[in-house]
């Protein structure tokens, strides 16, 4: 990031100095004690990351500080720019209010009740307004100005909307125009480089046509990003996409053991799933890993003595209302699982989704994710026979954090066989890794047992 802008910017929250975090959906810069709020609300509100000690894709940490320099904030604000808010007392938060409640309450009416938010005059049909909004973000994708697309967004347009005359996706017009910015925005906020126009052509595929190969290459990395993001969490290494590698399945340290028969369970009960399933498991553990990941790097760049407390801890996924109660069940309990427990899921769902994209047969099953979890989690038992072994079949709370308590003691007898053409990871690489997740793991469960020895 340029010297004159981090230099010339300001957290958007509460206008404190030098802000280190961005929230890529909302296009804003904010500082420490904000985006202590904004993990908390989960991704599907803010999806944040440290401007220095977390990897960026080139064009996506341009996308946000464009945003940003073109008054992107003003958009969350919008009606507490107007004079009369002053008089009715609403006001924004500044640099000298307390985390909680007062930072807290704001960013939350800011960006989860969207307080502020320029509302459009009423309609009776909403799908109505949605549908012109969608028809309005379709043209505006092929001009460079992304705050109007933001704003369309913002206010409920879709990122996949099919044109009904035009046959195609706002995506496929911003590759089409070879907007890379726009096609970064789009695809934050859920647009499929995948998706098919009416002639079957994809959005890489207009890129491609349209000479805009780096944009093509772009939507390829956008389209594996699940599974490059999983791939990375264990071993540090993402695909050579550009040589058509799109897939890396790590070996586990204990590689010459065999698989129990809980493990081929669980394995089994993961490959019969439905692919709507599936693909909503993935999304899943996506979010937990990178609440693990984003978790570790806020912890390693604060002063503990005193940001850190028992209110800024994320100890498990935020509960998202668009998601059933037993996915958002299901999305907590993956919390409960150690270091290891967690790297076999992972890996078997890489493993899994590799399978899928070739096209091999699905078995029939009516198992659930709850199923899954429930098997993975059992399966530390066999060895132990104890019936009194827990089934993480309880929500998470507040008051149940302690992630090295409610995790499995016993180590998984488990491997999984590399494709040699995806370039295996080895022992050495992923445990390298490993290490030094176990160790942030480690140092938010002992942050977390002193804040509860200083509560008593």
């Amino acid at each position: 990031m340029s010297k004159r802008l981090r230099s010339s910017e300001v957290c958007a929250d509460c206008s404190g100095p030098d802000p280190s975090w961005a929230s890529i959906n909302r296009g804003t810069f904010i500082c420490d004690e904000c985006c202590s709020v904004h993990r908390s609300l989960g991704r599907h509100i803010s999806q944040v990351r440290h401007l220095k000690h977390t990897p960026w894709p080139p064009t996506l940490l341009q996308m946000v500080e464009t945003l940003c320099n073109n008054g992107a904030n003003s958009i969350w604000e919008h009606s507490l720019l107007d004079p009369a808010s002053i008089v009715s007392g609403r006001r924004k938060a500044n640099p000298q209010d307390k985390v909680h409640p007062n930072k807290a309450e704001f960013i939350r009416a800011k960006y989860q009740m969207l307080a502020f938010v320029h509302r459009l005059p009423c309609r009776d049909d909403d799908s109505v307004t949605a549908k012109d909004l969608s028809k309005q973000l379709h043209s505006s994708v092929r001009t460079g100005n992304l705050e109007t697309c933001l704003r369309l967004l913002s206010l409920g347009a879709q990122a996949n909307f099919f044109h009904p005359e035009k046959g195609n996706t706002p995506l496929h017009v911003a590759s089409k125009a070879g907007q890379m910015l726009q096609a970064e925005l789009l695809a934050v906020y859920g647009a499929d480089p995948g998706t098919q126009d009416s002639s079957g052509k994809t959005p890489v595929d207009y890129a491609r046509q349209g000479g805009h190969h780096e944009l093509a290459e772009r939507l390829i990395e956008i389209q594996y990003e699940l599974t490059d993001r999983l791939a990375f969490y264990l071993c540090g290494r993402k695909p050579d996409h550009k040589n058509g590698q799109h897939f890396i399945i790590p070996q586990m340290a204990d590689s010459s053991l065999d698989l129990s028969e809980l493990a081929k369970a669980a394995k089994k009960k993961l490959q019969s799933l439905s692919n709507h399933l599936f693909e909503e498991l993935a999304m899943d553990v996506y979010d937990e890993v990178d609440r693990r990941e984003t978790d570790a790097v806020w912890l390693a760049t604060q002063n503990h003595s005193t940001l850190v407390t028992e209110t800024t801890v994320v100890p498990f996924l935020p509960v998202n209302p668009e998601y059933s109660s037993t996915r958002n069940q299901g999305r907590q309990k993956l919390a409960r699982f150690n270091a290891h427990e967690f790297a076999t899921l992972v890996i078997d769902i890489l493993s899994d989704a590799k399978r899928r994209q070739q096209g091999s047969p699905l078995s029939s099953s009516k198992d659930n994710v709850e199923l899954i979890l429930k098997t993975i989690s059992n399966q530390h038992s066999v060895e132990s026979q104890d019936n009194d072994q827990p089934d993480y079949d309880s929500v998470a709370s507040d008051e149940d954090t302690d992630l090295e308590a409610t995790a499995s003691k016993a180590h998984r007898q488990k491997s999984l066989d590399s494709d040699l053409s995806d370039g295996p990871v080895t022992v050495q690489d992923f445990m390298e890794v490993k290490n030094a997740l176990v160790a942030s793991e480690a140092k938010i469960q002992q942050l977390m047992k002193l804040l509860g020895k200083d509560a008593n």
